[in-house]
């Protein structure tokens, strides 16, 4: 199927490469260094305005764009573009001062003082006019300069105010949810336990740790609410611009796997989802693994929006000041990481920062321009390199995948699960979790989409949903339907347990009617220390050719065989052969059971031969070495596969006798494709 989807700005059809530009910390004498040194790095969009605000209005009412007219009208001259930012992560202290209600209260109930960012209140109204009232400005002067290609809105949206304006806020969306019925609320929150019942509205309040915090319903409910005024809060932020400047897309930076914000349920807001990615290479014991962890938050990004191509807003060209070990990157793996996002489906390799600031906490933070000020850096010539491998993937632009797989990463099903009082503490890791799921794939690059509960599944041949703790409404029923109609679904220990308000199913688990399409009573789980391990044994002439033995650890399902077939038990334990393994024909399509946490050769295999038997989508026909993945992006007519190598050694790949062309340096290649330690090719057939 053809697919191509139009550039980030039609106006620009070709990969945005740049920085956070801050030229407000600088004087003037610095810009055209900047405009210069710009070029030469191949950057050809800036991100301006970030945390602007006290420069764009000094007093209230005042305002000063006469800087940012000559910043934009540079960025015009010099043949780039400006991602323009809201100002509203930082306000200025004028406000605080005068306006003390848009300062965050703590669950604590204590008020912050002004400083740092995002310390605001998401609902006070004196806030949202006065960002509302910026913004318009910003719009007005702006909205037909040749530079304005994106709106940046805001930066890195996160937390949470416990005010009396939010209490009554979260009032109201209970009121709204429950159909203004406490009898419901206390029946979805359970809050008979402990003689919390509420018999008034006014009785309820946010969670506290001098309070109220062990009603999981509340504690969902308030993390929903949060979010949802977050959401309102940006359609507030977006509201002139889109009156406006209706045909400028606007985005706000994601940060990963961060657990504050339904990004899934924000990305429906967004015209084209944006993250800002910061691995900490060669500090872990393996690179490829932290590549895969990486590709997969890429694939999440990629998928939020139905395989839209993304934003990659920040990356540093060099270290991350804040994290514990800020290494440097190795030679070849700045290069290597900017293509990773491209090759996952970013139409953007962006930066934080372009000029490293003098002073403050960031002063130390990785940036294309150093201290020293001068082109001269091993970092400014990587920046350069990856700027001019850019320019020759503009037949890219705009394509992605469609997989054959979906993998279930649901931010609220982590939030039930990180809250809940179960499985102990220390080792539930759900998103290390789905990505241990994820890795077999990447390994034999095999493209996945990352999806939420709430997306539509029946186009996929794969469905992998590792501890699907809550199934919230519609879900069993979707997954009861792909299956019927010949889908493959592999579920685990610890799914199916709750429902949308964190009420555990009653008659047997899995829940929802999955117990039907899995074939298993999921009666009881175990778990064990860090320490022990037990054994999965695969059953002689299992269906999927599976050996063994494997090893498995944590978590153990306790599961009755209820019509599925037993592929593999366990070897030890009071569970000794009982199933560890199970699949159920249902309708057309088969349903897998894996009843405990598995070793990564379990993974392996397991997947292996499912990707076998299903005849899954891969970017390569190739066997693919250790730390060597490929990923594709196409149009349904040109492929585009990107070769790439996360170890400091070289390696090669046998490409057979097909033929393809390296974008990155022209030449034809048939055979053997050598890469150099963290090495990579861009393959178009």
């Amino acid at each position: 199927m053809k697919t191509r989807y139009s550039p980030i700005n039609p106006r620009f059809p070709h990969f945005l490469h740049g920085g956070d530009y801050n030229p407000d910390q600088w004087p003037e004498e610095v810009w055209a260094e900047d405009m210069r040194l710009m070029k030469l790095a191949n950057c050809n969009a800036m991100s301006v305005g970030i945390f602007a605000w006290t420069k764009l209005e000094p007093e209230e009412g005042k305002y000063d764009f006469g800087w940012l007219d000559r910043v934009m009208d540079l960025l015009a001259a010099n043949g780039a573009y400006a991602v323009l930012a809201t100002p509203s992560g930082a306000r200025p202290a004028w406000m605080s001062k005068k306006y003390p209600e848009v300062l965050r209260v703590r669950p604590e109930r204590l008020r912050n003082l002004h400083g740092v960012r995002h310390n605001h209140c998401l609902t006070s109204p004196v806030y949202r006019e006065k960002v509302s009232q910026i913004n318009t400005r910003l719009a007005e002067r702006y909205k037909d300069h040749p530079a304005l290609l994106v709106w940046h809105i805001s930066n890195e949206y996160n937390g949470e105010c416990h005010c009396d304006l939010c209490q009554a806020a979260f009032r109201e969306w209970l009121k709204k949810k429950y159909e203004n019925d406490l009898d419901r609320l206390n029946h979805a929150w359970w809050a008979a336990f402990w003689s919390h019942t509420y018999t008034d509205w006014e009785q309820i309040e946010s969670p506290s740790p001098v309070g109220e915090f062990l009603l999981h319903g509340l504690n969902l409910d308030w993390k929903r609410f949060c979010n949802d005024q977050t959401f309102s809060f940006f359609l507030n932020e977006i509201a002139p611009l889109k009156r406006l400047t209706p045909d400028v897309p606007v985005t706000t930076n994601f940060m990963g796997l961060f657990p504050g914000l339904n990004y899934p349920k924000f990305a429906e807001y967004v015209d084209v989802v944006s993250w800002d990615s910061y691995p900490v290479w060669h500090t872990t014991s393996s690179d490829w693994r932290l590549g895969a962890q990486v590709g997969f938050i890429h694939d999440q990004n990629r998928s939020m929006k139905g395989g839209k191509p993304f934003m990659l807003m920040e990356s540093t060209p060099s270290n991350t000041n804040w994290q514990p070990i800020p290494k440097l990157k190795r030679p070849g793996m700045h290069l290597l990481s900017s293509l990773q996002a491209v090759a996952h489906g970013a139409d953007t390799v962006q930066y934080f920062q372009w000029r490293k600031s003098r002073g403050s906490s960031e002063k130390f933070h990785g940036a294309v321009v150093d201290h020293v000020g001068h082109e001269h850096t091993r970092v400014f010539r990587d920046v350069a390199e990856v700027g001019a491998a850019l320019q020759k993937l503009d037949g890219v632009i705009g394509t992605s995948v469609r997989p054959d797989v979906a993998i279930y990463l649901d931010w609220e099903n982590r939030w039930a699960i990180d809250d809940m009082k179960g499985l102990g503490n220390d080792r539930r890791n759900y998103p290390e979790t789905v990505i241990a799921h994820y890795l077999p794939f990447w390994k034999r690059g095999i493209p996945v989409d990352v999806i939420a509960e709430e997306a539509e599944i029946g186009g996929y041949k794969l469905v992998v949903a590792p501890m699907l703790y809550m199934l919230k409404p519609g879900v069993a029923e979707r997954l009861r339907a792909f299956v019927a109609q010949g889908g493959t679904l592999v579920m685990t220990y610890w799914s199916g347990i709750v429902d949308e308000n964190d009420l555990c199913f009653l008659g047997g688990w899995p829940g929802g009617g999955l117990r039907e399409v899995l074939g298993i009573w999921d009666e009881e789980t175990d778990t064990i220390t860090a320490a022990e391990r037990n054994s999965v044994a695969a059953l002689p002439g299992n269906e999927l050719g599976l050996s063994g033995p494997y090893e498995a650890r944590d978590y153990f399902a306790l599961i009755h065989a209820e019509g599925a077939r037993v592929l593999a038990t366990f070897g030890s334990d009071f569970y000794a052969g009982r199933p560890a393994l199970t699949v159920n024909d249902f309708g057309r399509g088969k349903a897998f059971y894996v009843a405990s946490r598995n070793d990564e050769k379990f993974m392996d295999d397991f997947f292996g031969a499912l990707a076998g038997r299903l005849g899954l989508l891969r970017a390569l026909n190739a066997d693919l070495p250790d730390g060597v993945t490929a990923q594709l992006r196409t149009d349904g007519e040109k492929q585009y596969v990107f070769v790439m190598n996360f170890n400091p050694a070289p390696a090669a790949v046998d490409l057979g006798g097909a033929s393809w062309r390296n974008l990155l340096n022209g030449a034809e290649v048939q055979g053997r494709l050598e890469l150099q330690g963290y090495g990579a090719a861009v393959l178009e057939r």
